[in-house]
């Protein structure tokens, strides 16, 4: 059995101003540092050691990791980072308000923009296009790792990590829409030999639960 670790990175600055930020490299919040030492701290009972680590090419994803792997005391451990693991492209969308831009464009058309699995917005990506770059690069990369037996911390985005959930859990697209992994929350996966999921773990600010 391995253990592979999905980690939201912890609150941007963009989060904070409700912004669309999708591939524009915005820093972490004191907030969102605050919020990978907690997430760290809440792996840190679980005393798992991670033998590699994987991340995006963005800052936020990376200083979170960086924050848990020194919380955890575990900096010597080999670090992957591939725009493979960007959050989702947002493309017109990016630095907008989010609020401001539902009362532009409509909340139903914004809605699909964010919730829908196939419909990506003006020169953007949907879920689906994400799913299609971060997949490929989780089979050829990460799987190899967790087949040789060892644990793989991955410190990424919502999107590029909601489609590593959507294959680990067998999710339809329908299903996956209703997945949302907050700032800074850990999720485990005890995977088999096969790569199939025995134990699934939320590590949220409240007592984990399955």
């Amino acid at each position: 059995m391995v253990w592979l670790c999905l980690l939201r990175h912890g609150q941007s600055q963009w989060n904070l101003e409700n912004r669309f930020t999708g591939w524009v490299d915005v820093a972490l919040t004191d907030a969102g540092r605050a919020e990978a030492q907690a997430a760290a701290e809440r792996l840190k009972d679980l005393d798992i050691r991670f033998d590699v680590a994987y991340t995006s090419v963005l800052s936020r994803a990376i200083e979170t990791l960086d924050i848990a792997l020194d919380v955890l005391g575990q900096k010597d451990i080999p670090i992957h980072r591939d725009q493979a693991l960007n959050e989702r492209m947002y493309g017109d969308l990016q630095g907008l308000n989010k609020a401001e831009t539902a009362a532009k464009f409509g909340d139903e058309q914004v809605h699909i923009w964010r919730r829908s699995y196939d419909v990506p917005p003006p020169n953007g990506e949907s879920l689906k296009d994400t799913q299609e770059r971060t997949l490929p690069y989780y089979r050829a990369h990460i799987e190899p790792d967790l087949r040789a037996g060892k644990n793989v911390l991955v410190s990424a985005h919502g999107n590029s990590l909601r489609s590593i959930v959507m294959a680990l859990e067998s999710l339809t697209p329908e299903q996956i829409l209703q997945v949302e992994l907050p700032t800074g929350e850990p999720w485990l996966y005890r995977l088999d030999e096969q790569l199939r999921a025995q134990e699934k773990l939320v590590l949220g600010a409240t007592p984990a639960s399955a």
